[in-house]
């Protein structure tokens, strides 16, 4: 799932913006309901996927067979998973909050590391959206061509007179 915030220049009628965060976003590890599984590309899947702090991973996978780890670099590179940070493994159908801006590695272990299962995640942080008081009107304009637009509405008054 990819949600990115939407940041707009306002309207010029008094009432001023008010910063909050945005929603925290679910991504599915791999892009679907149990795609923790070997044989998927999950660097083409994270290159493609924008992490906030605030959001939470979901890996889906068959428990018996599979499992989820979170390593260190150095663990990531090599498929080493005796050292792990946090066993991630609950019932097969798990999240992650991602707490912090930095980069995060998981690995499946029991030698599925070597058959691709492994993601690196590189979260930054979450980014403010806006938001407006009631009654305060909306341009989807940059603030550029808000000021461009006003100074050829002012220009086209001048010379009408």
């Amino acid at each position: 799932m990819h949600v990115l915030p939407l940041l707009k220049c306002h309207g010029l009628n008094g009432a001023k913006p008010t910063i909050e965060s945005r929603e925290p976003v679910l991504h599915r590890v791999g892009g679907g309901r149990f795609t923790w599984a070997p044989d998927i590309n999950f660097t083409d899947w994270s290159s493609k996927e924008h992490f906030y702090v605030g959001d939470w991973l979901y890996f889906g996978f068959d428990k018996h067979i599979y499992n989820v780890l979170e390593v260190n670099r150095t663990s990531y590179e090599n498929c080493f998973d005796k050292e792990y940070i946090y066993n991630v493994t609950r019932g097969g159908r798990d999240v992650f909050n991602l707490t912090e801006a930095k980069t995060y590695y998981f690995l499946g272990g029991r030698g599925y590391c070597y058959k691709g299962m492994k993601v690196a995640v590189f979260v930054e942080q979450t980014p403010p959206v806006l938001h407006h008081s009631p009654g305060f009107k909306s341009y989807p304009y940059s603030s550029t061509n808000f000021i461009i637009i006003l100074t050829m509405l002012a220009t086209w008054t001048i010379i009408s007179y």
